[in-house]
């Protein structure tokens, strides 16, 4: 079967910080008594949703970031937290969590969610809590066995537990309820699941039996604080040894990736198809193994997944359902049950989306079977929020002769943050550029930008927004991540003038960004804070956090992210120099000064201003004008718009006729 001979992949991507690992090292750490040290962590929003509820107990947790230092004061300091723990679309934290404090007497915690979240069965773990003696309420609808739900903290009884299926989640829930109640464990389970919560336990002086056939906790058991290195997630690297797999030329190579042998079944399954994967500087630390992927394009054959492979490679199938139809024969992926109740039903979900794009997939009820095609893909991926179903269709999409859109792509940033980013660094021919982020120019696959700028009350932000509206794309308001950073900057108490980048780069691990209908919506610590953003404190301090360079390159690195993933309007400074040099369509907003301190008054009073109140505003303007001389210049290729003398519909209907013609000339040169 012949591949996509145009592809080439070159270079090097350290995935992000594995997600089970990042979890249980702020959880263990806010168990011990001690500083722990956490590099590498996985700064997504499954992680910051485990960080925000330990914080809420009591724990001294910092922004996440590449090197962070948890407070640990043992388990007699943690507390209930004032308010519903917010889970976001975090299986882990919601388990995880729901053992620990279970095991706490005294202790109680309402667990809430994202709706994806809040289907997804949590009895599986609160039956075997509740037969040591935890109490715990499902509140939602008669016979719902997800969130909400309370958790009261007991002195829990000594439990032998063999559960019916591998879950790391329920393992791991049972040894933390025996850590935070002194109570005696044992878990049992028919095929081993992922051993992570062993391995660090141990490693914490932690006195575990653990065989294949389980784990026993002993009783009234301390954790000591140790320092985490949290290694490349192999969930996430796989991605890339399938995009490699699937290439004409190159090689990429995947550093520091986790080599835990409950979690290499994909490798197996990989080389098993025909990849050529290579394993370099192989080491182990802090009880893991890891090491250096290297991968190389390969013709692939079909073949079959199940049994104890399942386990180790669970995250891992949607990407390998997807690279089957690219694969010579069939594949049968069996015993998957447990596809059934992740973010979304993944076998009912990748069948629906292989269908879509004219695979030949089949679903049963214990997984898929596909077959493999030559013919081109072409279609639009529901991906029902789930991020392993957007990143394992956005590798097909990267393809050649593909055309692939993705409902929601910015639902990567559950454990993904960059992937598009890299994806698009590691595609192309081998140059300096393409070893960077920088703003591409558009190809065949890349999504449409119209980039809008101007001076300050040009009126970018609300032309933007009605022009995506017309267009039926997404609007990216560049301006509301300056705004985040400056909001998270307000809640630190330093004074505005003693702000330096380095503060301010440190809580951008904190912001992430998310798909709407109509936008790209800023969230901190997973949640969003739009009204919080225009509040008046912010905007009388955005404009000297937007002055700084660094921070200007964090922002336009978030905005490029959100264009590199879907088609956009994006309104800011210098969007059409700096950040999108290449869009597709340059709009560059004037109006008289007068004209624009008018506009902006009414929108600030809501009533007609007078004419001394205009002059004054006129003066703040032209001061604002000779600050951002540098980043108010209209790119060469841009069209000019002078609105003094026009309405906002008006203007809105001249860039909606130039995006328009825009489309239809990218699509006479890509047909």
């Amino acid at each position: 079967m012949s591949r996509q001979p145009s592809l080439t992949v070159r270079g090097t991507v350290r995935a992000p910080g594995d997600k089970s690992i990042s979890h249980r090292a702020l959880i263990f750490a806010a168990m011990a008594e001690g500083r722990t040290r956490v590099r590498d962590i996985l700064e997504s929003a499954d992680v910051h949703a485990t960080a925000g509820a330990l914080r809420a107990m009591g724990v001294r947790i910092p922004a996440l970031g590449p090197d962070i230092v948890v407070e640990g004061r043992g388990l007699a300091a943690l507390h209930s937290p004032e308010g519903a723990f917010d889970c976001g679309n975090s299986g882990t934290t919601t388990r995880l969590l729901i053992g620990l404090l279970a095991g706490l007497p005294g202790r109680e915690a309402r667990f809430e969610g994202d709706a994806s979240l809040s289907r997804r069965p949590m009895r599986r773990v609160a039956t075997p809590l509740a037969a040591m003696g935890a109490e715990i309420a499902f509140e939602g609808a008669p016979g719902h066995d997800g969130l909400p739900l309370r958790v009261t903290g007991r002195a829990l009884q000594a439990t032998r537990y063999e559960n019916t299926h591998a879950s790391a989640q329920v393992k791991g829930a049972l040894l933390l309820a025996g850590l935070a109640s002194g109570a005696d464990v044992v878990v049992q389970e028919p095929l081993r699941s992922r051993d992570h919560s062993e391995r660090m336990l141990l490693a914490r002086g932690v006195a575990l039996a653990v065989s294949e056939q389980g784990v026993h906790l002993p009783p009234h058991q301390q954790l000591r604080a140790v320092d985490v290195d949290v290694p490349a997630d192999p969930s996430s690297a796989t991605f890339f040894l399938a995009l490699a797999a699937l290439a004409g030329d190159g090689e990429l190579h995947l550093t520091d990736v986790c080599l835990n042998p409950t979690r290499t079944g994909a490798l197996d399954v990989l080389r098993r198809m025909g990849a050529t994967i290579e394993e370099r500087d192989v080491r182990d630390s802090g009880g893991e193994r890891l090491g250096t992927l290297v991968a190389r394009p390969a013709a692939l054959r079909g073949t079959r997944i199940g049994g104890a492979e399942v386990p180790r490679c669970i995250d891992e199938l949607p990407m390998l359902a997807c690279l089957a139809a690219r694969a010579d024969g069939e594949t049968r992926i069996a015993d998957a049950h447990e596809l059934r109740v992740k973010e979304s039903d993944r076998i009912k979900a990748v069948v629906a989306n292989l269908q879509a794009l004219g695979v030949d997939a089949v679903e049963h009820d214990d997984g898929l079977t596909v077959r493999g095609s030559r013919a081109p893909l072409q279609g639009h991926i529901v991906t029902h929020g789930d991020h392993r179903l957007a990143m394992a269709f956005g590798v097909l999409g990267a393809l050649p002769g593909n055309h692939i859109t993705i409902d929601d792509p910015g639902c990567v940033a559950v454990s993904y943050p960059t992937f598009w980013r890299d994806l698009a660094r590691v595609i192309g021919p081998a140059s300096d550029a393409n070893t960077a982020a920088t703003a591409s120019s558009p190809t065949a696959s890349s999504p449409l930008v119209i980039a809008i700028d101007g001076p300050a009350a040009s009126g970018k932000s609300s032309t933007a927004q009605w022009v995506a509206e017309r267009l039926d794309v997404r609007h990216v308001d560049s301006g509301a991540f300056y705004r985040a950073v400056t909001w998270l900057a307000l809640a630190t108490g330093v004074a505005p003038v003693d702000w330096t980048p380095a503060l301010l780069l440190s809580l951008t691990s904190r912001i992430a960004w998310r798909l709407t209908t109509r936008s790209v919506l800023p969230l901190i610590d997973g949640l969003p804070q739009d009204e919080a953003l225009r509040d008046t404190p912010v905007t009388r301090q955005v404009s000297l956090v937007a002055r700084m360079p660094e921070v200007r390159r964090w922002v336009n690195g978030v905005v490029r992210e959100a264009g590199a993933a879907v088609d956009v309007v994006v309104d800011g400074r210098d969007i059409g120099t700096a950040v999108f040099p290449q869009a597709a369509l340059k709009v560059f907003l004037i109006a008289d000064t007068w004209e624009r301190a008018r506009r902006r008054l009414i929108q600030r009073l809501s009533r007609r201003p007078t004419d001394p109140e205009i002059a004054e505003e006129v003066e703040a303007l032209v001061a604002r004008d000779a600050q951002d001389a540098t980043q108010s210049a209209p790119a060469r290729d841009a069209i000019t718009i002078d609105t003094t003398s026009v309405t906002q519909e008006e203007q809105v209907e001249r860039i909606v006729a130039l995006a328009e013609a825009t489309r239809e000339r990218l699509r006479r040169e890509r047909a």
